[in-house]
C-alpha cells in the first residue's frame, strides 16, 4: 500500500484512526500534525502474509534475517524467530517485536509475533506527555465540522487503550482511536503499557508479564530493608510568644510521605537541596507544586490540610506549624525514611600467600548514600535493620612456587577464619600519679582459629578498620602539695627559744591526704628570739617546747599519710573523757589505700594492712580537779606536786617489761619499759601524773645473739642512663651473711644461699617524652679516598617518647641549631693519574669509524685543586688509549629504492664528520649536519638534516640550545633545512637538528680579519662580563692548542676538554696562519666574480653541478694532529705544532695549485689517498628526495667533471636480506652487513661484498679497525669475498668491507662470534681488606671485609647467546641491602652480619649454564663500647662489693685503699669476639694459685681481691681479631687511709647537768691529708667516750604555761595561764623561786588576755521557692532555698564564721504533680527460638504519667530504675532432631567440600544435610 493511499484512508475514517504499517519513515504525518518517531505493532492475523513482510521490510525468501531454527519448535511448523525491531519509543518504556513464519500450509498452533520492552529510560522534561502528544495530533483535524484542542483522559476503567480525549473547555469526551500506539501506559499509577489494543502487565524491572514490585524503600523486587517506617503524632500547644514550630524533619529520599494537620492552624514547608540551597513555600491553596526537586500534592480543606509527595523527595524537608488559633491543633505524619548508611560489601583483600595456594576476604564498610562516602561502622549500626553482610573467602594464589626459591612456605588456611580486627593488650600503668601521666599499650591485627586463640597477622589485612590509639593521656589532676600553717609563739619569754606550725598535705580536691614528697617537705620546728633581754647571759642553744607544743609536734610526727600500699591510718585522738583528773581518749584506726588512678582514698579491710594496727585507747589527765583546768609542762611537774603528799605517794615509776628485740639476729637489744602506776590499783595511768625527775634510769640487755640467715643486700639505684624517654638505672645486690651486728662482721655468699627470690637489679627510670632534639645517621663514605673529599648524613628532628621509640616531628619543633651535615675528609694529596678527555663523536655514523680523546696527567691537591703536570710525571703508569673504533651498526645508502627500513626502527640521521673551509666568497654553500664548517663572512649558507624513517616537515631546529623560528635573516623550511642569508656574526653558533628523539649538529664559525675568528656577540658580553676580557678575536697562537685558556693559563679539566665547539679552533687558526690567507687575498677572489646571481637560483636545475667551494677534512685527522700536539712538552708544542700544521698545509697545496697550473695539469689524476682533499660542493639528491654534499677529486680530468651523471656513481655495497644468525652447517657462507654466528664444528666462513658504482669500486677488508692481512687460512677470493678456514677464537671480531673510487666510498660491517655456553672470569685469590670502606672483587674467592663496608662482586660473563645472570645467597633470595645491576654485579651498601653467606652467581644461555660462587665474611675490628650493660652484670655476678673501674683508651687514673679489692673492666667489642689480654707495666698478667690477680668472664674482668702497694702501676687490656686490635689502659694508686680522734666538739648545754662534749673524728690519707670519711667506712672506728661539761646552776629565768581555751567562741572572752619563777640546778633539780629572784630576768610576762573578740554572727536563711520538676520521688519534688551568714547587726559575713553553728538545710523534698509518675512496661514479645543460646524477647517500656495515664518524658521517672526491655529467653539445649547452622561460614563449607569432616558437619547441620 502506497503512502498517498494511506492518507486518504485516515482523512476518511478520522473517528478511527488507523496508522499504517508502510510508513518509511518515523513520524506519521496528519494534515500537518506531526507524531513523535513512534509507530504501532501490528499483529499477524491483521493482515496477509505477504503485506506483513512488505510492510515490515522482511522478505520471506531472505534467510540472512533469520536466526538458526528455534530449539522450542522442534516440530518444523515454525520458522526461526526473526530479529527484534526498533523501538516503539525512544524513552519512558517501549515495546519491539519479533516475528517468525509458518512453514506448513495448515495453520500453526501459537501466534507468529512476539513482544519485549525497551527504551526504559526516562525521558527529558521537554518531551511531554505521550498519550497528550496523541490527542494533540487530531487538533487540526475537524470533529462533526468544527476544530476541538484535544486534552488525554487517564485510567479509563473500561477501555485503558482507547485513545479517549477531552475537548478543552467542554465536557465533550470522543474516542478518537480504538487503540493508543504500542508503549502508551495503561495508568497513570503503574508502568503496565499497551500493546496492539490490549493492557499488557509490566513489572518494576520492566518485563512484559513481570509480576516485581517496588517495595516502599523504591527498590525493585525489594525486602523493604533499605528504609524504615516513621509515623507519629504531633500536638500544637499555641504560646503568645511563638508564631510557629517544627512538627519534624523528613530527609532526602523519603517516599510515601502523608501528613495530615487537624486543626485551625497551618502547615509550611522549609527546604535544604543537597547543594545547600533553602527555600521556604507556604501551601495556602489546593493543587500540586514542585517544591525542592519533588512533586508536592497539597489539599485544603476545612478545619484540614492534607499533604501527599511519593518520592522520593530531592532535598530535605522540615515541615513546620503556624499559629492561627488559640486551640490546639494536631499534625499526624507518615513517612518511609531511607537508610542512608547502608554496608557495601568490598572486594577481596590481597591474597595471603604469592605462589603455593592461599586464601583472600571480603569484608564490609559503611557507605553514605548521599555523599558517597565511606564512614565509620557505627552509622551502619544506628539502624537495626542493617545487616552486617558475611564476609565471603576464596582461595588465591594456587600458582606452584618457583623452583628456585629453595623451600615453599604454606600459610595455614582456616575455613572458619573471621575477619582480622585491632587488639590491644591492657593499658599500662600511668607513668605519674598526678599532674599528667600517659598510659600506653601495644595493637596488632590479629585473627582467631576456630577454637578463639588470637594470633597476630600482617597489618594490612586491618587497614579498613580504625586502630586503636596506643598513648592516652591520665591523673591529670593537679599533685598533692605541702601547706603550712601559722607559727605558734616562741617557747621563751626573752632570748632564743623555738617555735612549731602545723605542715599538711593538701591533695586537689582540697582534702589531707598522702603523696606529698617528703624531702620538699617544710620544717615545722625553727628557732625564735625574744627581744626582751634577760638579766643573765642569753642561752646558746634554743629551750625546747612545753607539753601543748610538745605534744602536738609529737602528734605532727607521728602522722601516717596514705600512700598507694595498705597502711593503718590513725584519727586524732578524741578529747579527754573527764575534764579534770584521770580519764580515756579514743580513736579510729582505718587500713586504707590511695588509688593512683582517681586520687581517692579508699577503706580496705585490716588483714590487707600489714604490720601492728595502733592504738586506738589511751589513758588521759587534764590536771587537779580544783576548779580550774591548768595544763602544765612536764618539766613543771615535779615541782608543782611537790607538796602534794597524797598525790605523790598515789603515783610512781615501775618496769615492765621489756620492749621487743630491737634486732631477729646478729645481737640486738631490749630496753626495760618504766610506766608511771598507781600505787593501789597497780594500773597504769598518765605519765604526767609522775615526778619526772624520779624515773627509772634506763636499763638495757642484749638478746638474739644468733647470726642472721643469708639475705640479699643491695646498694644505692645508680643515676638514669637517660635524662627522658625512658632509661635504666641499675645497682648491685649480694647474698650477704651477717654474723655479728656489733662488729659488722660479715660475709659474701653465693646467690644460691639466698632462699628468697633474687630483687631486680634493673629498672626503668625517666619514663616521659623527651623534647624534639637533632638525630643524625652514620656519616656515609667519604666522596673521594684523597683529594679533600665531602662526608654527607641525613639529620632529622625525632622526640623520644616515653616507650622509648622514636618519633618523627616537624623541624620547627627542634629548637637547637641543626647538626652539620656536610664535612671535609680525606684531605691529602691524590696520587697522579692520567686524565682522560670524552671520547669525541664517532667520525661516521655507521660502518667503520674512529673515536679520539685527549689525555693530561694531573693529580687532585689536598684542597680539591686539580694540578696539571707535565707529561713525564706520569710516565711510570700506564697511558689509556687515544684511539678506538666506533659505529659497528652497517650503513644504508640512501640511493637504494628497493632498501625498506623495519618498523621497529626509529628516526636515524646520516650526519658527516668533516670540517669545512671556506676558500673564496661565494653567494651560497650547502652542508649536511655532523661536521662544523669556517666560512667568510657575507655567505648564504643552507643546511641540510638527512634523516630516515621521520618526516622531514617534523624536524625541529635549535640554535645554542634554544628553539630556532623564520626570521627575515634565517629561515626554517618545511622540507627540514635551514637558509642562512648573508653570515653576520649574530650567526654564530651551534645548529641542532632534532628529529624526534634523535639530534645532530652543525657549528658554524666566521673567519675575520688577520686570520682571527670572530666571535658571536652574546660569548662577547658573557666573557667580558664574567672574565673581563675585551671584545677581540683570538689569536692563533693561543687557540691551536685547547690546553690553553683565553688568557694563555693552563685550563681546567671541563674548558680543556669538553668545549667541543672550540677544538679545532687553533689548528685552523695556525692552518690560515701559515697558509697565508688575509682579508685582501680574500676581498680579491671576491672581486673576480663579474656579477651577484639571486640567492634562489642556486636552487636550480640548471646551476652548475660542480663548483668549487671549501676544503673538506676529516675530524679523524684533525683528532690526531690535536692529540699529537697535547703529547708534547710545554715548550715544544708551539714549534711542533707549526711543524706538522705546516705539513696538513703542503698536503692542502698539492691538491690545490695555482689557477694557471691547473688549467695545464687538468687532466692529471692526483694520486693522493690523504683524508685532506680539496672539495666542490653540489647539489646532488637521491631517490629519497636527501640532498648531499659531495666531494669530487681536485685532479681529476676535465672529461670526468663534464661526464653525464648517469655514467658517475658512488661506490654502494649491496645488503642484502638477513640470514640465520646461527648456522649449523660446516661451510658458512654469508653476505657482509649481518651478525655471523659460528659453532665449534665451522670449519669454512665464506664473506661476500658485492657491490656497485662507476668506477668500479676497488673492494679492501679490516678487521677491528686494522687492515686484514692474508695467511694460510685468511685469503680474498676473486670476487673480492673474504674466506676464512677453520675459524676459532682469534677469528672473532668485526670485519668491515670498504668498496672505494674516485667518486667516494661505501662500508658495511659485520661482527663474527663463536657461539659456547658461558664462561664466568672468576678470582682464584682470596681477598682480606679491613682498611678499606669499599672493597670490589671477582666472583670465586674467599672475601673476608670490615663490617659496615661497601662491597661490590662482579660477575664477568662471556657467551654467545648472550647469557642471562642472577644471584643467590646461600641458595635463597638476596637481602633487603643487596643491589644487582645490568652488568651482573651485586653490591652491598653498609654491609652487616646478616649480608654474611655464600653468594652464587648463575649465568646460562641456550647452550648450557654455569655457576661461581663467593664466600663473604664480615668482621668488626676490636673498638671501645659505650654499652656497659652486659659488663655491669658480669660485675654482679662475682658477689663481690669491690670497687669497679673501667679501662679507656687514653687512660683512667684512680686511687684506691690499700686492703680494698677491685674489679677492673675492659669494655670492647666486635665480631669476631675478640681475644683479650692483660698487662702490668708492660709485662702480661699471670693468673693461677697464688697469683694476687684473677682474670674472669672471659678475660673481661681484671679482679684483685686485696689491694697492696705492689699492685700500683698501669695496667692495660688489649684486645685483638682477625681484624686489628686495640688497647685500653688504667693507672692505679694506693693510698693508706686511717681515723684519728681530734678535738673536742662545743658543750651540748650551757648549764644544768645535760651538758657533753665529744671528739671530733677525721679520716686520714698516709696520715697526712684529711680526706672524705667515706674512705675509711672500711676501717674499724676509735672508741669516743663523752664528757660533761658546763655543769653549774642554771640562772633564774619565767616559765608560762600554755593559754586556757577561750570560754567564748564570739563576743570576747579572757583566756589565763600560770606564770612562775624557775631554775635548774646543776643535779638536775627543777626549784620554783619567789618572782623576786627572776626579777633580773624582765619583766613578769601577763597571765591573761583577751580572745575572740569577733562579733558574733548566725545562719539566716530564705523563704523556700517553688516546687520545681525535678523529680526524687513518687509526688516529690525538690524546692531550694538560700543559706547564709550574718552579724547581728546585719552584716553578711564570710560562711567559715558561721561554721561553729549547724547550718540550716537549703533543699528539702515537696510534693508535685508533676512527678506523679511511673514506669509502665508492655507484655514480653514471644521468644525469638524455642532452644538454644541465641532466643531473646523484648517489650516496651515508658514513663507515663499515673493520673492522665500519658507518656511524658523519661527524665521524670529517673529517680527510679528504668526496667529492662530486652532479656534472653528459653535457654535450654535443643533437642537432638533439631539439625541447624551455628556458625555465618557454613555456605564456604559446602561450597569447599568441607561437609566430610565431622568437625564442620556438626556446626553447619543444616547446610550439610543432603551432602
Amino acid at each position: 500500500m502506497s503512502g498517498s493511499l494511506c492518507k486518504t484512508i485516515v482523512l476518511i475514517f478520522f473517528r478511527f484512526l488507523f496508522i499504517c504499517s508502510a510508513i518509511k519513515a518515523l513520524a506519521v504525518l496528519v494534515e500537518g500534525a506531526e507524531f513523535l518517531p513512534e509507530f504501532t505493532l501490528i499483529r499477524r492475523e491483521s493482515y496477509p502474509e505477504e503485506s506483513l513482510g512488505d510492510s515490515l521490510n522482511h522478505k520471506s525468501d531472505d534467510q540472512s534475517s533469520r536466526t538458526s531454527r528455534s530449539e522450542e519448535n522442534g516440530d518444523s511448523q515454525w520458522d526461526a524467530w526473526g530479529p527484534w525491531s526498533e523501538c516503539s519509543r525512544t524513552c519512558a518504556g517501549g515495546a519491539s517485536y519479533s516475528l517468525r513464519r509458518c512453514l506448513s500450509s495448515w495453520n500453526c498452533e501459537g501466534l507468529n509475533i512476539r513482544y519485549r520492552t525497551c527504551s526504559s529510560v526516562d525521558c527529558p522534561p521537554e518531551a511531554g506527555d505521550f498519550r497528550a502528544q496523541q490527542c494533540s495530533a487530531h487538533n487540526d483535524v475537524k470533529y462533526q465540522g468544527q476544530y476541538y484542542e484535544w486534552l488525554p483522559l487517564y485510567n479509563d476503567p473500561d477501555k485503558p487503550c482507547a485513545l479517549k480525549c477531552l475537548a478543552k473547555g467542554t465536557a465533550l469526551v470522543v474516542e478518537l482511536a480504538p487503540k493508543v500506539l504500542d508503549g502508551t501506559r495503561c495508568y497513570t499509577e503503574t508502568l503496565h503499557m499497551c500493546i496492539s489494543g490490549n493492557c499488557q502487565v509490566v513489572g518494576c524491572d520492566h518485563k512484559l508479564g513481570s509480576n516485581a514490585k517496588e517495595d516502599n524503600c523504591g527498590v525493585c523486587s525489594g525486602n523493604g530493608s533499605t528504609c524504615r517506617l516513621v509515623r507519629g503524632q504531633h500536638k500544637s500547644q499555641g504560646s503568645s510568644n511563638k508564631l510557629d514550630n517544627t512538627v519534624i524533619a523528613v530527609p532526602y529520599g523519603s517516599r510515601h510521605v502523608r501528613i495530615v494537620l487537624k486543626g485551625q492552624d497551618h502547615l509550611y514547608l522549609e527546604t535544604k537541596t543537597l547543594s545547600g540551597q533553602r527555600g521556604e513555600n507556604s501551601l495556602s491553596s489546593t493543587g500540586i507544586f514542585s517544591i525542592g526537586n519533588t512533586s508536592i500534592e497539597f489539599q485544603k480543606l476545612p478545619e484540614k490540610e492534607i499533604l501527599r509527595a511519593d518520592g522520593p523527595l530531592g532535598a530535605d524537608f522540615t515541615v513546620k506549624i503556624q499559629y492561627v488559633g488559640s486551640a490546639d491543633s494536631i499534625v499526624q505524619f507518615f513517612f518511609y525514611q531511607p537508610i542512608i548508611h547502608q554496608w557495601r560489601e568490598t572486594d577481596f583483600f590481597p591474597c595471603s600467600v604469592t605462589c603455593g595456594g592461599g586464601y583472600q576476604l571480603t569484608s564490609a564498610e559503611c557507605y553514605d548514600l548521599r555523599s558517597g562516602r565511606v564512614v565509620l561502622d557505627q552509622y551502619c549500626h544506628y539502624y537495626p535493620e542493617n545487616i552486617k553482610p558475611k564476609p565471603k573467602l576464596q582461595e588465591c594464589g594456587m600458582d606452584p612456587c618457583p623452583a628456585s626459591d629453595g623451600y615453599k612456605q604454606i600459610i595455614p588456611f582456616d575455613h572458619f577464619h573471621p575477619l582480622p580486627r585491632w587488639d590491644s593488650s591492657p593499658w599500662t600503668a600511668c607513668s605519674s600519679s598526678c599532674g599528667g601521666g600517659a598510659q600506653l599499650r601495644t595493637v596488632s591485627c590479629v585473627e582467631e582459629d576456630i577454637n578463639g586463640r588470637a594470633s597476630s597477622v600482617e597489618e594490612w589485612k586491618c587497614m579498613y578498620i580504625q586502630k586503636f590509639p596506643v598513648v592516652q593521656p591520665c591523673n591529670l589532676f593537679d599533685c598533692p602539695k605541702w601547706l603550712a600553717q601559722e607559727w605558734s609563739p616562741c617557747t621563751v619569754t626573752c632570748g632564743q627559744g623555738l617555735r612549731y606550725r602545723v605542715v599538711l598535705c593538701i591533695d586537689h580536691r582540697g582534702l589531707h591526704a598522702g603523696g606529698c614528697n617528703a624531702k620538699t617537705k617544710p620544717h615545722i620546728k625553727e628557732e625564735c628570739i625574744v627581744t626582751i633581754p634577760c638579766y643573765k647571759p642569753k642561752e646558746k642553744l634554743p629551750v625546747e617546747a612545753k607539753l601543748p607544743w610538745y605534744k602536738q609536734a609529737q602528734e605532727l610526727e607521728e602522722l601516717l599519710t596514705v600512700s598507694e600500699e595498705p597502711s593503718f591510718i590513725p584519727q586524732p585522738w578524741s578529747p579527754c573523757s573527764e575534764t579534770c583528773g584521770a580519764g580515756k581518749q579514743s580513736r579510729k584506726v582505718k587500713c586504707q589505700v590511695l588509688l593512683s588512678f582517681s586520687q581517692s582514698v579508699e577503706d580496705l579491710p585490716d588483714d590487707e594492712c600489714e604490720g601492728t594496727k595502733p592504738l586506738t585507747e589511751r589513758a588521759c589527765y587534764t590536771g587537779p580537779c580544783s576548779g580550774e583546768t591548768v595544763e602544765y609542762d612536764l618539766e613543771e611537774a615535779d615541782l608543782l606536786y611537790t607538796n602534794l603528799k597524797d598525790f605523790d605517794e598515789l603515783y610512781d615509776w615501775d618496769y615492765e617489761g621489756f620492749t621487743e628485740c630491737s634486732e631477729l639476729c646478729a645481737g640486738g637489744v631490749q630496753e626495760a619499759i618504766a610506766v608511771c602506776l598507781n600505787k593501789q590499783t597497780r594500773e597504769k595511768v598518765d605519765e604526767s601524773l609522775c615526778t619526772i625527775h624520779r624515773r627509772h634510769p634506763q636499763l638495757l640487755k642484749v638478746c638474739n645473739l644468733g647470726p642472721c640467715p643469708p639475705r640479699w643486700e643491695f646498694g644505692k639505684w645508680s643515676a638514669c642512663s637517660s635524662s627522658c624517654g625512658l632509661g635504666l638505672q641499675t645497682r648491685d645486690i649480694f647474698c650477704v651473711h651477717l654474723l655479728s651486728r656489733e662488729s659488722d662482721e660479715t660475709a659474701i655468699l653465693g646467690d644460691k644461699n639466698c632462699p628468697q627470690a633474687k630483687p631486680d637489679n634493673v629498672q626503668a627510670c625517666n619514663k616521659f617524652n623527651c623534647p624534639p632534639d637533632w638525630h643524625s645517621e652514620e656519616w656515609q663514605q667519604c666522596s673521594q679516598s684523597c683529594g679533600g673529599g665531602v662526608q654527607i648524613r641525613r639529620a632529622f628532628c625525632k622526640q623520644r617518647m616515653a616507650d622509648g621509640s622514636f618519633v618523627a616531628v616537624a623541624e620547627e619543633l627542634c629548637l637547637t641549631p641543626k647538626l652539620d651535615v656536610h664535612r671535609v675528609c680525606e684531605d691529602i694529596d691524590c696520587p697522579t693519574e692520567w686524565l682522560a678527555s670524552e671520547w669525541s663523536q664517532c667520525s661516521a655514523t655507521c660502518g667503520e669509524a674512529t673515536q679520539g680523546r685527549d689525555v693530561i696527567c694531573r693529580k687532585m691537591s689536598r684542597d680539591g685543586v686539580p694540578v696539571t703536570l707535565n707529561n713525564s710525571d706520569c710516565s711510570h703508569l700506564p697511558r689509556p688509549l687515544l684511539l678506538r673504533s666506533c659505529s659497528f651498526l652497517p650503513c644504508t645508502r640512501m640511493n637504494r629504492k628497493e632498501f625498506k627500513p623495519p618498523h621497529h626502527q626509529g628516526p636515524h640521521i646520516l650526519g658527516l664528520r668533516k670540517v669545512y673551509v671556506q676558500l673564496k666568497k661565494e653567494r651560497k654553500l650547502q652542508f649536511a649536519t655532523g661536521g662544523q664548517a669556517y666560512l667568510l663572512p657575507k655567505t648564504s649558507v643552507v643546511i641540510r638534516c638527512p634523516v630516515r624513517r621521520f618526516r622531514k616537515s617534523m624536524i625541529t631546529w635549535e640554535k645554542d640550545g634554544k628553539h630556532l623560528s623564520s626570521s627575515p635573516h634565517v629561515t626554517v623550511t618545511h622540507l627540514g633545512y635551514i637558509k642562512i642569508n648573508h653570515l653576520k656574526p649574530v650567526n654564530i653558533g651551534t645548529y641542532t637538528c632534532v628529529a624526534g628523539v634523535v639530534r645532530d649538529n652543525f657549528v658554524i664559525k666566521i673567519i675575520g680579519n688577520n686570520n682571527k675568528l670572530i666571535e658571536s656577540p652574546s660569548s662577547i658580553q658573557e666573557a667580558g662580563i664574567g672574565n673581563g676580557i675585551s671584545n677581540e678575536a683570538l689569536s692563533p697562537k693561543d687557540k691551536y692548542l685547547p690546553g690553553l685558556k683565553k688568557n694563555g693559563s693552563k685550563a681546567d679539566k671541563n674548558q680543556f676538554f669538553l668545549n667541543c665547539q672550540s677544538q679545532y679552533d687553533g689548528i685552523i687558526l695556525k692552518l690560515l696562519e701559515i697558509k697565508g690567507w688575509s682579508q685582501e687575498s680574500l676581498d680579491s677572489r671576491e672581486s673576480q666574480g663579474s656579477t651577484e646571481k639571486d640567492f634562489t637560483s642556486v636552487e636550480d636545475a640548471s646551476m652548475e653541478s660542480i663548483i668549487p667551494l671549501t676544503y673538506v677534512i676529516d675530524q679523524v685527522r684533525l683528532d690526531e694532529i690535536r692529540r699529537a700536539i697535547s703529547q708534547q712538552t710545554d715548550d715544544l708544542k708551539d714549534v711542533y705544532a707549526t711543524q706538522i700544521i705546516g705539513q696538513l698545509v703542503a698536503e692542502i697545496s698539492k691538491g690545490q695549485p695555482d689557477t694557471n697550473k691547473s688549467k695545464q695539469k687538468h687532466g692529471e689524476r692526483n694520486s693522493d689517498t690523504s683524508s685532506v682533499k680539496p672539495s666542490f660542493h653540489k647539489i646532488a639528491t637521491n631517490d629519497h628526495g636527501v640532498s648531499k654534499l659531495s666531494s669530487v677529486d681536485w685532479s681529476s680530468s676535465k672529461e670526468s667533471i663534464h661526464t653525464s651523471k648517469e655514467l658517475i656513481k658512488a661506490p654502494v655495497i649491496l645488503q642484502k636480506t638477513n640470514d640465520k644468525g646461527l648456522s649449523l652447517s660446516a661451510e658458512v657462507i654469508a653476505d657482509v652487513g649481518h651478525t655471523i654466528l659460528l659453532t665449534d664444528w665451522t670449519h669454512k666462513l665464506v664473506l661476500r661484498c658485492e657491490t656497485e658504482g662507476n668506477p668500479k669500486p676497488v673492494i679492501s677488508w679490516t678487521k677491528n679497525g686494522q687492515m686484514l692481512k692474508s695467511s694460510h687460512r685468511i685469503k680474498i677470493l676473486p670476487d673480492q669475498a673474504l674466506q676464512i678456514l677453520t675459524p676459532n677464537e682469534t677469528d672473532v671480531g668485526v670485519y668491515t668491507c670498504t668498496a672505494t673510487n674516485p667518486i667516494g666510498l661505501d662500508s658495511l660491517s659485520t661482527k663474527v662470534a663463536i657461539t659456547g655456553k658461558p664462561v664466568i672470569r672468576v678470582s682464584n685469590h682470596d681477598l682480606v681488606n679491613f682498611n678499606s670502606t669499599s672493597v670490589r672483587v671477582n666472583v670465586g674467592s674467599v672475601v673476608k671485609a670490615r663490617l659496615r663496608a661497601n662491597i661490590t662482586i662482579t660477575c664477568q660473563v662471556n657467551g654467545v647467546p648472550e647469557p642471562t645472570v642472577s644471584w643467590t645467597k646461600d641458595q635463597g633470595s638476596l637481602d633487603g641491602n643487596v643491589l644487582l645491576f645490568q652488568n651482573g654485579s651485586l653490591s652491598m651498601i653498609n654491609a652487616t652480619l646478616a649480608n654474611q653467606g655464600l653468594y652464587s652467581c648463575h649465568a646460562s644461555n641456550t647452550l648450557g649454564q654455569v655457576m661461581a660462587t663467593t664466600n663473604l665474611l664480615l668482621h668488626d675490628p676490636p673498638r671501645a663500647s659505650l654499652e656497659l650493660k652486659n659488663l655491669l652484670q658480669q660485675f654482679a655476678l662475682t658477689g663481690s662489693e669491690a670497687y669497679t673501674i673501667f679501662a679507656t683508651i687514653p687512660g683512667t687514673k684512680e686511687v684506691l685503699s690499700s686492703g680494698s679489692s677491685v674489679l677492673v673492666g675492659c669494655p670492647v667489642k666486635g665480631h669476631p669476639k675478640p681475644s683479650i689480654s692483660w698487662l702490668h707495666n708492660g709485662k702480661i698478667i699471670s693468673t693461677g694459685l697464688g697469683q694476687k690477680h684473677q682474670i674472669l668472664a672471659s678475660q673481661r674482668i681484671l679482679q684483685i681481691l686485696t689491694v697492696t702497694k705492689g699492685h700500683r702501676g698501669n695496667y692495660s687490656c688489649v684486645a685483638r681479631n682477625e681484624a686489628g686490635n686495640i688497647t685500653l689502659k688504667l693507672t692505679l694508686e694506693i693510698a693508706e687511709y686511717a681515723w684519728l680522734i681530734g678535738e673536742l666538739v662545743p658543750c651540748s648545754a650551757p648549764c644544768g647537768n645535760k651538758g657533753l662534749q665529744f671528739p671530733k673524728l677525721k679520716c686520714l690519707r698516709d696520715n697526712s691529708i684529711e680526706v672524705d670519711k667515706s674512705h675509711c667506712k672500711s676501717k674499724p672506728q676509735p672508741d669516743i667516750r663523752a664528757v660533761a661539761c658546763n655543769v653549774r646552776d642554771c640562772p633564774p629565768r619565767w616559765t608560762v604555761s600554755s593559754w586556757s581555751p577561750c570560754p567564748q567562741y564570739c563576743g570576747g572572752g579572757t583566756q589565763r595561764r600560770l606564770v612562775s619563777c624557775q631554775k635548774v640546778t646543776a643535779a638536775g633539780i627543777l626549784l620554783d623561786l619567789s618572782p623576786g629572784f627572776c626579777a633580773q630576768s624582765g619583766k613578769k610576762p601577763v597571765d591573761s588576755q583577751t580572745c575572740n573578740r569577733q562579733p558574733c554572727s548566725e545562719w539566716f536563711t530564705s523563704n523556700w521557692g517553688q516546687c520545681t520538676s525535678q523529680c526524687v520521688g513518687l509526688r516529690l519534688g525538690m524546692q531550694h532555698r538560700h543559706v547564709f551568714c550574718q552579724s547581728q547587726n546585719g552584716t553578711k559575713l564570710p560562711s567559715r564564721q558561721c561554721s561553729s553553728n549547724t547550718r540550716p538545710l537549703s533543699r528539702q523534698n515537696c510534693t508535685s504533680d508533676l512527678c506523679t509518675v511511673q514506669w509502665r512496661s508492655s507484655s514480653w514479645t514471644s521468644c525469638t527460638s524455642s532452644c538454644g543460646n541465641y532466643g531473646f524477647q523484648s517489650r516496651r517500656v515508658e514513663c507515663v504519667h499515673l493520673q492522665t495515664n500519658q507518656q511524658v518524658r523519661e527524665q521524670f521517672c529517673s529517680w527510679k530504675q528504668r526496667p529492662v526491655n530486652w532479656q534472653r529467653c528459653n535457654i535450654i539445649p535443643c533437642e537432638k532432631s533439631e539439625c541447624r547452622d551455628t556458625t555465618r561460614y557454613c555456605e564456604m563449607v559446602k561450597r569447599l567440600n568441607l561437609c566430610l569432616l565431622s568437625q564442620y558437619k556438626l556446626r553447619c547441620c543444616e547446610s550439610c544435610r543432603d551432602i
